[in-house]
Protein backbone atom coordinates (compact mmCIF):
# COMPACT_ATOMS: atom_id res chain seq x y z
CA UNK A 1 0.00 0.00 0.00
CA UNK A 2 1.33 3.43 -0.88
CA UNK A 3 2.36 5.63 1.98
CA UNK A 4 0.68 9.00 2.13
CA UNK A 5 2.42 11.99 3.63
CA UNK A 6 0.30 14.78 5.07
CA UNK A 7 -0.47 17.63 2.67
CA UNK A 8 -1.12 20.12 5.45
CA UNK A 9 -1.14 20.31 9.23
CA UNK A 10 -3.30 23.04 10.75
CA UNK A 11 -4.00 23.70 14.43
CA UNK A 12 -7.36 24.92 15.70
CA UNK A 13 -8.54 25.37 19.27
CA UNK A 14 -9.78 21.78 19.64
CA UNK A 15 -7.94 19.74 17.00
CA UNK A 16 -4.86 19.55 14.88
CA UNK A 17 -6.11 18.76 11.37
CA UNK A 18 -3.69 16.51 9.49
CA UNK A 19 -4.87 16.43 5.88
CA UNK A 20 -3.75 13.58 3.62
CA UNK A 21 -5.97 14.28 0.61
CA UNK A 22 -7.65 17.37 -0.79
CA UNK A 23 -11.34 17.43 0.22
CA UNK A 24 -12.20 18.62 -3.31
CA UNK A 25 -11.28 15.11 -4.57
CA UNK A 26 -14.43 13.71 -2.95
CA UNK A 27 -18.13 14.10 -3.52
CA UNK A 28 -18.98 12.97 0.04
CA UNK A 29 -17.03 13.28 3.31
CA UNK A 30 -18.02 11.55 6.55
CA UNK A 31 -16.67 10.91 10.03
CA UNK A 32 -17.60 7.24 10.52
CA UNK A 33 -17.76 5.68 13.98
CA UNK A 34 -15.71 2.65 12.94
CA UNK A 35 -12.80 4.88 11.89
CA UNK A 36 -12.98 6.93 15.08
CA UNK A 37 -12.92 3.70 17.08
CA UNK A 38 -9.73 2.66 15.29
CA UNK A 39 -8.24 6.14 15.79
CA UNK A 40 -9.09 6.13 19.51
CA UNK A 41 -6.98 3.02 19.86
CA UNK A 42 -3.96 5.13 18.82
CA UNK A 43 -4.85 8.34 20.71
CA UNK A 44 -8.12 8.87 22.57
CA UNK A 45 -10.31 11.60 21.07
CA UNK A 46 -8.90 11.33 17.55
CA UNK A 47 -11.37 11.48 14.66
CA UNK A 48 -11.06 10.44 11.04
CA UNK A 49 -12.73 12.01 8.04
CA UNK A 50 -13.20 9.71 5.08
CA UNK A 51 -14.17 10.65 1.56
CA UNK A 52 -15.82 8.86 -1.34
CA UNK A 53 -14.43 9.53 -4.79
CA UNK A 54 -17.15 10.19 -7.37
CA UNK A 55 -15.96 7.32 -9.60
CA UNK A 56 -15.00 4.72 -6.95
CA UNK A 57 -16.84 2.32 -4.66
CA UNK A 58 -14.55 2.62 -1.64
CA UNK A 59 -13.77 5.31 0.89
CA UNK A 60 -10.35 6.84 1.61
CA UNK A 61 -8.99 8.72 4.61
CA UNK A 62 -9.17 12.43 3.85
CA UNK A 63 -7.88 13.77 7.17
CA UNK A 64 -7.21 12.87 10.77
CA UNK A 65 -8.22 15.22 13.58
CA UNK A 66 -5.89 14.83 16.53
CA UNK A 67 -6.82 16.43 19.88
CA UNK A 68 -4.98 19.75 20.31
CA UNK A 69 -3.65 18.53 23.67
CA UNK A 70 -1.33 16.14 21.77
CA UNK A 71 0.60 19.09 20.37
CA UNK A 72 1.49 20.00 16.82
CA UNK A 73 4.88 18.31 16.97
CA UNK A 74 3.34 14.87 17.68
CA UNK A 75 0.08 15.19 15.72
CA UNK A 76 1.57 14.20 12.37
CA UNK A 77 3.03 10.99 13.84
CA UNK A 78 -0.30 10.12 15.50
CA UNK A 79 -2.18 10.76 12.24
CA UNK A 80 0.23 8.59 10.24
CA UNK A 81 -0.20 5.73 12.73
CA UNK A 82 -3.99 6.06 12.48
CA UNK A 83 -3.84 6.04 8.68
CA UNK A 84 -1.60 2.98 8.70
CA UNK A 85 -3.93 1.16 11.08
CA UNK A 86 -7.02 1.91 8.99
CA UNK A 87 -5.49 1.20 5.59
CA UNK A 88 -3.66 -2.00 6.58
Amino acid sequence: MARHSPETVEATEDYIHVRFRDPDEFDTIRTPDWASDAADSVTLGTEVRTGKHPDADGWAVQSVLVPASVGTSDAESVAERVLEKIES
